[in-house]
């Protein structure tokens, strides 16, 4: 009687590898199971009872049903697509990694989109403004976690967002060893969470490097949501003439998010100000998107965005199979910088 070793040996594989056809197919790559089956068949090979074999059993995916709330988002908005698209992503990588996607909106953080209530949800990602404290007392039997950077210090749930204080210093440091010694900061939208973190995180450690930095802020703007923001030409405008205001005027600029970078590059450039002969930037976030349509690449701080996507769907598939589970878990992921792509 043939051993599962002698499968193996047969098969070329590890006996771990025969263990695994017969107990986690999903696995294994649909080749290599067809390999492996066939040595087993052509050998009349056939495996022990499932109440009776060692090591994990198979087991197939649930598919959960999860919802993701975009609060202050409109319905149809193409910037809106991209954590479908992460998603999908991270599902062809991983077979195991299988949940029923719904993409929900609502222009405001007072009202709870009507599918939540009137269908069946596993769980819920949240991202955008905070919904209001009624509204979190509807979703208290909803396993929810946020996503991203603009709760609140008292948000009573999950989280999972990327390390802006982590963004900040590491965009001092760059300038620093790129040798500027005066630095700016520039950005509108300052209310926004992302910036203020960002922003302080910043100052700080240039004022720990030494290095005198500005901080040139557009106008706040808390009743509109992130999601919704088209900032006006006026505001870069705004923000360069009070850049080149300063005497002697900063060369290191680190403008934390990106959504304005276009309008802001575009009118340094008609202030007459060239990149690299007159300033260097260094970029908070990384949309490819938005970056590779800039008539300069600079350096840029990439926030990991597949890394976020992939973790706050495990917390989540996490919280609904522990919903009983005290304590709030806040996950915190790392930026890494890509450098300047111009030559």
């Amino acid at each position: 009687m043939l051993l599962l070793t002698d499968i193996a040996r047969l098969s070329g594989v590890s006996p771990s590898t025969i263990s695994r056809a017969i107990n986690q197919p999903e696995l294994l790559s649909a080749e290599s199971l067809a390999r492996i089956q066939a040595v087993m068949k052509a050998h009349n090979y056939i495996p022990a009872p499932l109440s009776r074999r060692r090591g994990p059993k198979s087991r197939k995916p649930t598919v959960k049903r999860i919802g993701v709330w975009f609060v202050g988002g409109e319905s149809g908005n193409p910037n809106l697509n991209w954590f479908q698209e992460h998603l999908s992503k991270i599902e062809g990588n991983d077979p195991r990694t299988h949940v029923d996607l719904n993409m929900l909106f609502s222009t405001s953080a007072a009202d709870l989109p009507r599918a939540i209530s009137d269908e069946k949800f596993d769980g819920i990602i949240i991202q955008g403004m905070e919904p209001t404290a009624a509204i979190l007392k509807q979703l208290q039997r909803l396993p929810t976690v946020w996503f991203m950077t603009r709760r609140s210090s008292t948000y009573p749930g999950d989280f999972v967002e990327p390390n802006n204080e982590e963004n900040g210093r590491m965009a001092a440091e760059y300038l620093q060893a790129q040798g500027h010694t005066s630095l700016a900061v520039l950005t509108t939208d300052p209310g926004y969470s992302a910036n203020v973190r960002r922003v302080s995180a910043f100052m700080q450690r240039a004022e720990e490097l030494g290095l005198p930095c500005h901080s040139i802020l557009g106008k706040d703007e808390p009743n509109i949501s992130y999601l919704q923001i088209a900032p006006l030409n006026s505001e870069a405008q705004s923000l360069v003439q009070r850049l080149t205001e300063l005497k002697p005027r900063p060369t290191g600029l680190y403008i934390p998010v990106d959504h304005f970078v276009g309008a802001f590059f575009r009118t340094l450039r008609q202030a007459g100000l060239q990149p690299y002969r007159d300033f260097e930037a260094i970029i908070g976030n990384y949309n490819p998107f938005i970056y590779h349509n800039l008539e300069h690449h600079p350096a840029v701080i990439d926030i990991n965005l597949p890394s976020l996507v992939r973790k706050v769907v495990d917390q989540l598939l996490w919280r609904i199979d522990n919903p009983d589970a005290s304590g709030r878990i806040g996950i915190s992921v790392s930026p890494q910088l890509r450098p300047a792509q111009d030559s």
